[in-house]
Order: C-alpha cells, then structure tokens, then sequence
C-alpha cells in the first residue's frame, strides 16, 4: 500500500474521530447547561432563589389553583388531615398524591421537589426556610392581607416566566365579569349580598375585601350589608364568626350559604327562618367541595359562575 496513501488515511480517521469527540463534548456540555439553567428573583421575604428555568418536581402547597391556571401540574397537592382536598380543581389533579398543608420536612424531602413555592411567611417560621431550602429552590411569594390573587398570579408567572400568560388569566377573568355584569344588571343594580359558611353548627361571615367577598362586592358591584361591614372591621382572616341572632337581623338581598354541615341544629331554628333572605327564597346553597372557600383565578372564576346561575 502506497505510505503516502497509508498516512493521509490515518490522518483523515484521526481528525474524524477528534471532530466527533469535540461535537459529542459540545453536545454534553449544552445539554448539560441547558438542564442546570437557572434566573435568580427577590422573593416575598428578600431570599434570592436560584430558580431552575423548567423545573419539573414542584411543590406549592395551597398555591395549585395558580399553577394549573398557568399550565403546570405539581407532585403533591394541599391536605388538611386525612383527605381535606380542593374538591374543585380535582379535574386537573385527581390521582396527585397530598402532602399536608404544614409541609413536614421528611414529606417534601420524599417528595424530592426541584423547587418549592411557599404560600405564606407563617409557613416558614422557625427557621423552616433554611431546612426547606436544604431540599430545593424555596420561593416564598406574595402574600398577606393586602394581596390581591392578581398579585400573586403575577408572582408565580415570573418564577415560571410565564407573565404574559398570567395577564391573559387575569384578561379572561375580567372579561368574564364584564359579561356578567351585564347580563344580569336589574339583578345587581342597587341590590345586596353576603356569604356565610356553616360548619360545625356555627355561622363564619367573608368580610367584604376578601375571597368571594371582594368578588361580589368589588368586582360585580352588589352592596355590603351592615352586618358585613361590622364583621369586616375587625377582620383577621376571610371568614369571622357570627350569631345566629346577628344573621336573623341580616340585611341583604341575596344569601349565599356554604354548608358544610347539612344536619347543623341551626338550620332547624326558627332565627333561620327569619334571615330575610331565606324568607324570600333567596338563600343559595353550595357545598364545601365548591370553590368558595378558596382563592384563585380557577376559583373566582367558578365562584362568578355560581353568582350567574344563581340569579338569572
């Protein structure tokens, strides 16, 4: 065989075998970048979380309502005990295992998340954030009082750089009750509302700024009863607790009852009767696997459907 012929194909095989080694290492390494690629943000408590850009194990304990009205599905879903769920998102996440609301350590480290949305700062007091954050990318969002879901979509959307898709929540929404609004404008106009929740045997009142409250209120425009505005003054929490004898002298047009307690006594005593609203047959019932309980786009969404059958 011709040497110079011999020499030339070695080299050719060599620099063959050099080029794919190169291209496979350019490859790896991409790839490899690709997965590691992470944007850092400021959460609600001023941690700066290395987020990973397409995280694939979540948990958002409380939060599921945004995530799936912004495409993505978590690894475990909100419990309370042994089988309180969000009965209304359960389209989206039946068969998701729970993990209970107070997030024990070993659950979520079971879990083996590859990022952690926090709901609340309570969740993580005690130098939980440090363990969490041992575990996974912990991100605690907007939360509090004065924070609308608006606010907190928008918040979830930039951790999964999905903002634009948090407006068009936001836009469908709005647009939804703009529609009702009109369509049930004699039944709004100059008419009242509230909302009561009935578990073991007591009655809790929504103050006027809060979950359904501010739907009702804010968004469709009914007006706040007396009796709302009491228990809205000193409100610490969605729901207060309110008397029966209070409920009896309730001036509202229309009541919207979530029962969780069908066998409540007092259902049964005649001060029921007498709350106007159920006087004129306008007490609307829903059960406690409905939305009303809960915050959300999904659940303002269902809830302004329920008002819109209710009244029309």
């Amino acid at each position: 065989m011709n040497k110079k012929f011999l020499a030339g194909t070695l080299a050719c095989l060599a620099f063959i075998s050099l080029s794919a080694c190169e291209n496979s290492n350019s490859s790896e390494s991409a790839s490899t970048e690709t997965e590691s690629q992470t944007h850092t943000l400021t959460d609600a408590q001023d941690h700066e979380v290395e987020v990973p850009d397409n995280p694939q194990r979540i948990i958002g304990s409380y939060l599921e309502d945004y995530l799936v009205a912004l495409g993505e599905k978590p690894v475990a879903q909100w419990t309370v005990g042994e089988g309180k769920i969000q009965e209304y998102l359960q389209d989206e996440l039946d068969g998701i295992p729970t993990i209970n609301f107070d997030l024990p350590y070993e659950d979520v480290l079971n879990f083996e998340p590859d990022l952690l949305l926090i709901e609340s700062d309570a969740t993580v007091e005690g130098g939980k954030y440090e363990e969490y954050e041992k575990i996974a990318p912990t991100y605690v969002v907007k939360n509090g009082t004065d924070v609308t879901w608006e606010d907190t979509l928008e918040d979830i959307g930039q951790v999964f750089d999905k903002e634009n898709e948090a407006q068009e929540v936001e836009a469908d929404y709005q647009n939804a009750v703009n529609d009702v609004q009109n369509e049930l404008q004699d039944e709004i106009d100059g008419k009242s509302a509230a909302v009561i929740w009935v578990t073991n045997n007591s009655a809790f009142m929504v103050a006027e700024n809060r979950s359904s409250g501010r739907l009702l209120y804010d968004d469709l425009g009914l007006e706040v009863p007396e009796l709302t505005e009491e228990v809205s003054e000193d409100a610490e929490a969605d729901w207060s607790q309110v008397s029966l004898e209070s409920l009896s002298q309730l001036d509202a047009d229309y009541l919207f009852l979530v029962n969780s307690d069908e066998s409540a006594a007092m259902f049964d005593d005649p001060l029921w009767e007498n709350i106007p609203a159920v006087e004129n047959d306008q007490l609307f019932e829903f059960g406690p696997e409905s939305s009303w309980l809960y915050n959300g786009p999904i659940a303002y969404t269902q809830m302004l459907e329920d008002v819109k059958e209710a009244l029309q």
